[in-house]
């Protein structure tokens, strides 16, 4: 066999293993969307247990981060991938944007643990710092453990004076923490992967003008703005066809309720005693 046949056919191997990595690695995206949304869809149904809405409202950025693992052996660690959408100029929100949270602490720690992170950014100084590549919590903008439920006048009392507040579920329980000296980063790799677009860079993800991404960003950017106006998860179906309704043929219509009147539903039947329609 030829030398040039050969090469040939290990390009072609080639192409083939690189294709199939670029397809596992947009699975991987899409799974972080969706894992995301269903960790913003699972926080809705414990109002008790939420971010108060009126946070959620000045938000200029949120950031879910499921599954972050942090390690404790002495030092601990922690590390989780998500996905970030901002606020545009509209009221609407940005394109997702995948990031990286990673940081550590020191003391006594033993054992692993998975969270759901969630990171409300209430300044747009935090917001350019993401966009440029990095922030890190504490350092680069303030974060505070944020309040949770339905504390009406926890906006007064708190003042807003953090730059983000972050958020933990793990166990079913959901809390305020602290994360100060974990850093926020942009995934440049996850985000050329999944916009199909090597090199792309966050402050085009989000540009008012950008277009559209995939429908399952779309899934998870709804399942934002259900959650920052409290509004159920809505599944409409399509309802089954039926045959029209058939009219009594005789007998008084109903009256129309007078004012003031008690209106009842359904309204009375005009032939009290009578089989129903066929």
């Amino acid at each position: 066999m030829r030398s040039s046949t050969i090469l040939s056919r290990l390009a072609l191997l080639l192409l083939g293993v690189v294709a199939s990595f670029a397809s596992l690695a947009g699975e991987r995206q899409e799974a972080r969307l969706l894992t995301s949304t269903k960790v913003l869809e699972e926080l809705m149904q414990m109002p008790e247990q939420n971010i108060p809405t009126w946070l959620l409202e000045r938000a200029y950025a949120i950031a879910v981060v499921p599954s972050v693992i942090k390690v404790g052996l002495g030092i601990g660690g922690r590390r989780g991938k998500g996905v970030l959408v901002v606020r545009r100029d509209n009221g609407g929100w940005s394109n997702p944007v995948f990031v990286n949270l990673t940081g550590g602490s020191f003391g006594f720690q033993l054992g692993v643990q998975s969270a759901d992170v969630v990171l409300v950014f209430t300044s747009k100084q935090s917001i350019e710092g993401i966009v440029g590549g990095k922030v890190t919590l504490g350092a680069d903008a303030s974060v505070a453990a944020g309040p949770v439920g339905r504390q009406s006048s926890a906006a007064t009392d708190i003042g807003l004076t953090a730059q983000v507040y972050s958020y933990s579920r793990a166990s079913g329980l959901f809390a305020g923490v602290a994360l100060d000296g974990s850093a926020l980063t942009i995934d440049n790799s996850s985000n050329g992967s999944f916009y199909s677009r090597p090199g792309i860079l966050a402050s085009e993800i989000i540009r008012a003008d950008a277009p559209s991404g995939p429908p399952v960003s779309q899934t998870f950017i709804a399942a934002i703005q259900r959650a920052v106006t409290n509004a159920p998860a809505t599944h409409t179906a399509a309802a089954p066809a039926s045959a029209p309704v058939q009219q009594p043929a005789s007998g008084p219509a109903p009256r129309a309720p007078q004012e003031g009147a008690l209106t009842t539903y359904p309204m009375e039947d005009a032939n009290p005693g009578a089989e129903p329609p066929q």
